[in-house]
Formats: structure tokens, C-alpha cells, sequence
């Protein structure tokens, strides 16, 4: 019997070794179910709001404690320095915040210096509108209609960039002179009536309202109670904000909606075109601004230039445009997307 028990002693070790490792392997897939659930649940976007500060951002150059020198750049009114994105280390979201408040700055900074320094003037759009609806604009020099010989008509590319600007990127990093128009429009001015277009104005952004809401999917219907169900909810709710709590402080950021700018009220344009309801794309506008402004020029050179996605809005321009009251036949194009002019002309308008 003792004999036996001995024989069987390596086998029970043997057995209780494989057991434990078993139990071992077990736990360790256990372990790592749970990590994978736990990575799964953090949002890399909550856990880059830790300790972040408030969106709160000067509304003016001043503010920003910036202001462009001499030679059009901009530069820190106390060091001297450059423009610095990264302002809070680690923060990067933050910091984008900071850059795209600094943007909108940037924005009317160049309105006022096409309308003080350029002499050019605001037209709304839609000409048709009615007091309550959202609007667009462009901008003219005071012969841009009137002119009898040449007319240039600018578009800049697509993105953040408005009336004036062709990268706002450059304008901040670099000067003004790189990054807008301006330098463009005064020397076109001596002899050419200047068009400013705003292809991406196309909408006006509010705050969202609560009504506006989407409301919550419906669930499946379940056999438990419903005192059971609202308590099993309320548990797991809890458990998810202690776990975000953990990760982030919350920044309850303003939600938005965006409601687009029509074209006009009717569906017919005087040459003939048909719009959708709305003015909500740069080839809409270009269109729109081709039909009630550039075929009413008096110019018979129309000279068209365009950045990056502007020169698509032009070629979807003149696959729709088939006629023009002032019989121009060939104007000029040119589209400087990688820097270098490429000039061709256009027939048959």
C-alpha cells in the first residue's frame, strides 16, 4: 500500500504542479481581459483634458499680448519673439484652442485692412435675403463693376481661411504679406477693378440648442423589473463617471450647429443657372458670385486667381457657365497651388 502511494506521489505532483498552472494561465488571461477592457474604456481625447485650463482666450491682438510690426509679422509685444504654439507644455489640445482664438483675431484683422487700407467695400449675400436669415460677403474695390478693361477676381483654397487670407498659417508664422491678398490687390488696383471672394463663409455657426438634442436610442425591452433595471443603471453609471473622474477634468465645451448660407430665395439666376436651397459649398458661392456680380462687370478682361481648392471651384464654374452678357470669351486663369503660375485660357463662355 505504502509502495503504491509512493508510485503515485510523482503523479499527484505531477498533477497539482499542471493544476497550478492551469489556475496560473487562468489568472493571467483574466488580468489581461480586464486591462484590454480597461484600455477600452479610456477616451484618449478625456485623458488629454487633465488638468487643462479653461477655454477662455483674449478677443484681441493687444490681449494676446501680440501685434505686427513694421514688416508685417507678428511678433510678442514684450520679447520680441515669434509666435509660440506650444505655450503649455503637454497641453496640445489647449494649445490648438489658443491657436485657432488667435485665428478668428487674425481673421478681422484682415477685413479691417482690406476695407481701411485697400479702400474696398462689403457686399452681403445673398443680394435677396430676408432680415432674419444667416449671410455671407465678399468684397469690391470701388471699380470692380465699373471698370471698362480689366477685372481680377481672387479665391482663395479651402479650410479656416476667409476673405483676404490665403494661409492663415503663414500670415501668424510668417507675415502678411505671404499669407494674404493684400499685397496682390494693391498692385492690381492700378489698373484692375479686384473681386475678393469668401467661398468658405458659406454658414453660420450657433450654439445648439437642448431641444435640438438627439434623443437616446431605444433599448431592447428586458424581463427585468424596473425598479431592478433602474438601479442596475444607476450603478454603472456611477461607475463610469468615478472612472473618468479619475482622467480628466471636464471641459463642458459649447455645442454647435451649423446652418447653411442660401443662395438665393428663387431657384433661377439671371444667366440661367439653377441653385439647390442653400449656398453651402465654395462652388456654390462662386457660382452664385459669377452670376450677380462678375457677369454685371463692365470689364473686358476678366482675369481669375485661385489657390488650392479655389481653382476646383473655378473649373465647376466653367463647367456650368455657357454665356456671358458682356461677350468675354477668353479670360485668364491662374492657379498657383504648388507656387508656380500656370496659365491657360478659356473658350466658349
Amino acid at each position: 500500500m505504502i509502495s503504491h502511494l509512493c508510485a503515485a506521489t510523482p503523479v499527484l505532483y505531477i498533477l497539482w504542479i499542471a493544476m497550478a498552472q492551469i489556475a496560473a494561465g487562468q489568472e493571467d488571461r483574466e488580468k489581461t481581459t480586464a486591462l484590454k477592457d480597461l484600455l477600452s474604456r479610456i477616451d484618449l481625447d478625456e485623458l488629454m483634458k487633465k488638468d487643462e485650463p479653461p477655454f477662455t482666450f483674449p478677443k484681441t491682438l493687444e490681449e494676446f499680448e501680440y501685434a505686427f510690426n513694421e514688416y508685417g509679422q507678428l511678433r510678442h509685444l514684450k520679447t520680441g519673439e515669434p509666435f509660440v504654439f506650444n505655450a503649455r507644455e503637454d497641453l496640445h489640445r489647449w494649445n490648438q484652442k489658443r491657436y485657432e482664438a488667435l485665428g478668428e483675431i487674425i481673421t478681422q484683422y484682415v477685413y479691417e485692412l482690406l476695407e481701411k487700407k485697400c479702400n474696398m467695400t462689403k457686399q452681403i449675400l445673398p443680394e435677396e435675403r430676408t432680415d432674419d436669415e444667416p449671410t455671407s460677403f465678399i468684397y469690391l474695390s470701388p471699380d470692380a463693376l465699373s471698370n471698362p478693361s480689366k477685372l481680377l477676381v481672387l479665391i482663395q483654397g479651402s479650410g479656416v481661411v476667409r476673405a483676404g487670407q490665403w494661409a492663415r498659417r503663414l500670415i501668424i508664422n510668417q507675415d502678411l504679406d505671404s499669407g494674404t491678398q493684400i499685397p496682390f490687390i494693391t498692385r492690381a488696383m492700378e489698373g484692375y477693378g479686384v473681386m475678393v471672394l469668401n467661398p468658405n463663409e458659406n454658414y453660420l455657426e450657433v450654439e445648439k440648442s437642448a431641444m435640438s438634442s438627439p434623443l437616446p436610442s431605444p433599448t431592447e425591452p428586458s424581463d427585468e423589473p424596473a425598479e431592478k433595471r433602474d438601479r442596475k443603471d444607476d450603478k454603472e453609471g456611477k461607475k463610469k463617471r468615478e472612472f473618468y473622474e479619475k482622467y480628466r477634468n471636464p471641459q463642458k465645451e459649447t455645442e454647435t450647429e451649423r446652418i447653411p448660407i442660401r443662395s438665393k430665395l428663387s431657384h433661377h439666376t439671371p444667366l440661367g443657372h439653377v441653385y439647390g436651397d442653400e449656398n453651402s459649398s465654395s462652388e456654390e458661392h462662386v457660382l452664385y458670385v459669377w452670376d450677380h456680380f462678375v457677369s454685371q462687370a463692365k470689364a473686358k478682361n476678366v482675369f481669375i486667381m485661385a489657390h488650392s481648392y479655389g481653382g476646383l471651384s473655378f473649373v465647376e464654374l466653367y463647367t456650368n457657365v455657357r454665356g456671358d452678357p458682356q461677350g468675354r470669351t477668353s479670360p485668364s486663369v491662374q492657379d498657383f497651388r504648388s507656387g508656380s503660375g500656370l496659365y491657360s485660357s478659356m473658350t466658349g463662355m
